[in-house]
């Protein structure tokens, strides 16, 4: 396991024995704490060797929370698409229904995403394992904590939606039997970490490739309420706007009685600005706003944002790309882009 760094990012590239590149993990590292990147779900200690800590060898100053998500049937990385799974199999859900949609979550790219495997009901609980070992190999390697990935159409927001979750067992049907998984994922990865290591990202309102819910007030509010119990540190919540992942929509829907009824640090994202950021903090509908094409696009946006600056326009091409540079390390710095 590797680390290099800039003022402005941080690449941690993860090898195993054979030197074989199983991940790179690229963010911005200005300004902004805590941090937080997505990653898979690394069950396996060879990801992180006990005896190569990776943040802990570098002292950025800043908390870095790291995600870890089971992507299953959605197709957003090849590693979720048939032919890419161990021995050739089919991407796992809570269903065996495929995504009808015809274009990638980068908006361009055509799609064509294989029928999934239904778990059964007696597998659920090694993928409940699976999360708590990445957890705790996410700790073993300098991360401050974790963010559970329940969002934008992966597997645990599947088993949350009611448009897509079509089981008959003890997780599908009811408000409750759907989100017994990801909650049996909350409580594993609080037992295993502590809950105050512990944050997870949910889009109740969102409709990600087929995945939507027909009460998602009703799902959201379930949700915070219930974490509670676990109480971790933080939920982070996609505001109802943002329907799918491309563009902001208007709606009366709002978070605030997901805000209200979670009793830890309430994060809101989606479409925000540097104006409706702030009134959103002024008026205590949120503790914390989450950026992410504006900070992707400005590596200097807290400082951008101070003083009012104009910002880069970020490239939706380039989201998710696999080249290690454009689209993530290129854009300018304030000072880069008055100079030119």
């Amino acid at each position: 396991m590797a680390i290099r760094s800039n003022e402005s990012y941080i690449v941690i590239s993860v090898k195993d024995s054979s030197g074989s590149l199983y991940m790179v993990y690229t963010e911005h590292l200005v300004t902004i704490n805590p941090l937080v990147g997505e990653a898979f779900v690394l069950a396996e200690e060879r990801f992180f060797p006990r005896n190569q800590p990776v943040i802990g060898q570098f002292q950025i100053g800043l908390l870095i929370f790291v995600g870890v998500w089971e992507s299953s049937l959605n197709g957003r990385l090849l590693g979720c698409r048939e032919g890419y799974q161990p021995d050739g199999q089919p991407p796992i859900s809570c269903t065996d229904k495929r995504i009808t949609a015809e274009v990638q979550i980068d908006g361009t790219s055509a799609a064509d995403y294989p029928p999934p495997r239904r778990l059964r009901t007696d597998e659920i609980s090694q993928v409940v394992k699976d999360f708590r070992a990445a957890a705790k190999n996410a700790m073993q390697a300098g991360f401050d904590g974790v963010e559970i990935h329940a969002a934008n159409g992966y597997l645990l927001d599947q088993f949350l939606k009611d448009q897509v979750n079509d089981r008959t067992d003890e997780y599908g049907g009811s408000l409750e039997n759907r989100c017994r998984f990801p909650l049996e994922v909350v409580k594993a990865i609080a037992d295993e970490i502590g809950a105050d290591r512990v944050g997870i990202r949910l889009s109740p309102f969102a409709d990600y490739n087929d995945c939507g819910d027909s009460n998602p007030e009703a799902l959201g509010l379930h949700m915070a309420e219930s974490l509670n119990k676990y109480k971790i540190l933080y939920c982070h919540m996609i505001e109802p706007r943002m329907i799918t992942q491309f563009e902001k929509h208007d709606t009366k829907r709002s978070l605030l009685p997901m805000r209200k009824a979670f009793h830890g640090t309430f994060i809101v994202a989606g479409g925000y600005n540097r104006d409706d950021g702030n009134e959103v903090i002024a008026s205590n509908k949120a503790d914390l706003v989450a950026f992410g094409r504006l900070f992707l696009a400005n590596p200097d946006l807290p400082r951008r944002f101070e003083i009012n600056a104009k910002l880069n326009k970020y490239d939706r091409s380039t989201f998710y790309t696999h080249d290690p540079v454009v689209g993530y390390t290129d854009y300018p710095f304030l000072e880069t882009a008055t100079k030119n």
